[in-house]
């Protein structure tokens, strides 16, 4: 029980600090500025649904991916680890907004932007993809698989009533709230990460002295 619950506590916090949803506040409310209520359920709708079917396609063929690429589960562990821990130091620093915004030309995306660039890569990162590789192939038994999945679809759900409340949640919480929550995920996100980098390099190192 100890470490059903362990796993998802570490899944659920580990997805919903990746994948952000309070960051994307300003992005998404920007876009959909001059859109009616039904626009912007659509579009959180199909950009949420978008982040499922690859973060679940993702999960599921994460060993095939491992052993088509002879990619390593440790060596997955310690690059996702340095690319949380980059993302979690520039959510630190308040600079999330600007790095989703960085190099696209939104007015260009005006129609797929439920799908690309909201769906992926904001909503579904390559941290999220990541991590939930990393998670899945960790995952003992039906019943963490299973669950994985099930906290994939709370996360992406709670993503969705963020997204379509974001208006009133940006006048609740305001500029600083909306800023100090960032932090506090990206201080949650960089812990995560360095918990990931050790336990990547911990059976390599164990490797090394053995061969010795």
């Amino acid at each position: 029980m100890d470490r059903i619950f362990q796993f998802t506590l570490l899944a659920f916090t580990s997805l919903f600090t990746m994948v952000t949803p309070f960051g994307i506040i300003p992005l998404f409310s920007s876009i959909t500025a001059k859109m009616n209520n039904k626009e912007v359920h659509k579009i959180a709708f199909k950009g949420v649904l978008t982040a499922f079917i690859i973060m679940v396609v993702v999960a599921l063929a994460g060993n095939f991916i491992f052993d088509f690429f002879h990619i390593s589960v440790n060596g997955l562990r310690i690059v996702g680890g340095i690319l949380f821990f980059m993302s979690g130091y520039d959510m630190l620093q308040g600079k999330i907004a600007r790095i989703k915004e960085e190099g696209q030309n939104f007015s260009e995306f005006v129609n797929d932007f439920a799908i690309t660039p909201l769906g992926i890569p904001i909503i579904c990162g390559p941290g999220s993809i990541t991590m939930t590789m990393v998670l899945y192939n960790d995952a003992v038994g039906a019943a963490e698989k299973l669950i994985l999945l099930s906290v994939i679809v709370v996360v992406l759900l709670l993503t969705y009533i963020i997204l379509i409340t974001s208006r009133r949640l940006l006048k609740f919480l305001g500029d600083s709230g909306n800023k100090v929550l960032t932090r506090i995920m990206g201080l949650i996100l960089m812990v995560i990460a360095v918990e990931l980098v050790f336990a990547g390099l911990k059976p390599i190192v164990q490797d090394m002295l053995k061969v010795r």
